[in-house]
């Protein structure tokens, strides 16, 4: 398995530029749709993005959502995991 990117909620800088936490938000949400939907359409893939942004709060972009999609979509599926 591919290693998720690491998310931390906690930087010990205090001069943040505006709207870091939405991003810290898109990029879990893309890490975890990455993680379950990779190899399907990217149609299924953005309509995921999409429902799990919104439910943490994003507002959606859709041309940055069809860029995801995409991406996620070029990658192999990932085996099952039997451990």
């Amino acid at each position: 398995m591919e290693p998720v990117a690491p998310i931390s909620f906690f930087a010990s800088s205090g001069n943040r530029a505006p709207g870091w936490q939405q991003q810290v938000r898109v990029d879990y949400v893309v890490n975890r749709v990455m993680q379950t939907h990779r190899g399907q359409p990217p149609q299924q893939i953005a309509q995921a993005i999409h429902d799990q942004l919104r439910a943490v709060g994003v507002v959606p972009n859709k041309r940055q959502i069809a860029q995801y999609a995409s991406a996620i979509s070029a990658l192999p599926v990932l085996p099952p995991n039997n451990a």
